[in-house]
């Protein structure tokens, strides 16, 4: 049974939910809320999942990290300039 089609739906999913997050971050600056040792440390998790990923040849797990590691550096970038 090729179960793809689930893995697309919880790449979609949890990357969806990250979104609204992201972008309140982006569009107000405001850091203050987030932890940076967390983000540090899910932003390597991100590139870890990443990896894993292209070694396995799943672009459900290659998309969605893909697109949360760039919303995930972005913030990571706004808590080091405005943390």
């Amino acid at each position: 049974m090729n179960l793809e089609w689930m893995g697309y739906a919880a790449a979609t999913l949890t990357t969806l939910a990250f979104v609204p997050q992201a972008v309140k971050t982006i569009r107000t600056r405001d850091t203050r809320g987030i932890s940076l040792g967390m983000y540090v440390v899910f932003t390597l998790g991100i590139v870890c999942w990443f990896g894993y990923g292209i070694a396995l040849d799943s672009w459900p797990m290659i998309i969605a990290n893909a697109i949360t590691f760039v919303l995930a550096a972005v913030i990571l970038g706004l808590k080091l300039r405005h943390g």
